[in-house]
């Protein structure tokens, strides 16, 4: 009983999760869509031929889109879990912890830079924890200004910035941590280029024109932070929209 329980009650939340994210979809064009059928007036529904052929081209049309989001907002219940932990301690830390946090790391990998790598090395990697720490500290400013645009525009790229910038840096001037590095980013660069980038007519270009060695990796990192701040945080936003915080 409890098993089956359970599995209806998964169920029960897939259904109102689709329910709700084709709802919002229909509410871009219709007004009264969402949580509509709940309210005193009900959901809005068109009383032309017209609109009634449009409303259900739009609903079908949203069907789709639904299917192919789904997964995406999956993975942005587990990633919102995270992040809620991850804005919490920021938000106890203040932007003067978070700046004494990364200082704290990064300045930790300065340190051993300075003892294992060349000068040019230890400049480099203390430039990179420098420019990492004023990224944390921007996350966490663009986060505590408010609005859901600044902190998938902002506030997410500018953490993954002090994430990944110091490790790659380091990667350039360290054997063993250039070997972790460098062939994943190789890989990733690949998939990449024959992937997304070819299908933008972009991946001629970088092919033709630059080499994936020394600082094109922390080029390349810096640029793939970007995207995947805006990604992760418009997913975290779409598993807030299906199920929002109470």
């Amino acid at each position: 009983m409890a098993v089956r329980s359970h599995r209806s009650g998964t169920v029960g939340a897939i259904r109102l999760d689709l329910k709700r994210l084709h709802e919002s979809w229909m509410e871009l064009f219709f007004p009264r869509q969402r949580g509509g059928a709940h309210s005193v007036l009900g959901k809005w529904t068109p009383s032309t031929t017209s609109g009634r052929v449009a409303y259900g081209g739009w609903a079908g049309l949203g069907a789709f889109v639904v299917a192919l989001l789904y997964p995406l907002v999956v993975v942005g219940f587990a990633l919102r879990y995270y992040t809620r932990r991850i804005d919490r301690a920021a938000a106890s830390l203040g932007v003067a912890g978070v700046v004494g946090l990364s200082t704290l790391v990064w300045g930790g990998l300065t340190i051993v830079a300075h003892l294992q790598f060349s000068r040019r090395g230890f400049v480099a990697v203390a430039a990179a924890a420098v420019v990492a720490t004023a990224a944390a500290a921007a996350a966490v400013a663009f986060s505590r200004a408010g609005g859901r645009g600044t902190t998938i525009v902002l506030a997410y790229p500018s953490a993954m910035t002090a994430l990944f910038l110091p490790p790659v840096v380091a990667a350039l001037f360290s054997v063993t941590l250039g070997s972790v590095v460098f062939p994943g980013s190789t890989e990733l660069a690949i998939r990449l280029l024959d992937g997304p980038l070819a299908a933008a007519g972009a991946s001629e270009f970088l092919r033709d024109n630059y080499t994936l060695e020394g600082a094109a990796y922390v080029a390349m990192w810096f640029a793939i932070a970007v995207p995947v701040g805006w990604l992760l945080g418009c997913v975290v936003t779409l598993a807030n929209l299906v199920r929002p915080s109470r």
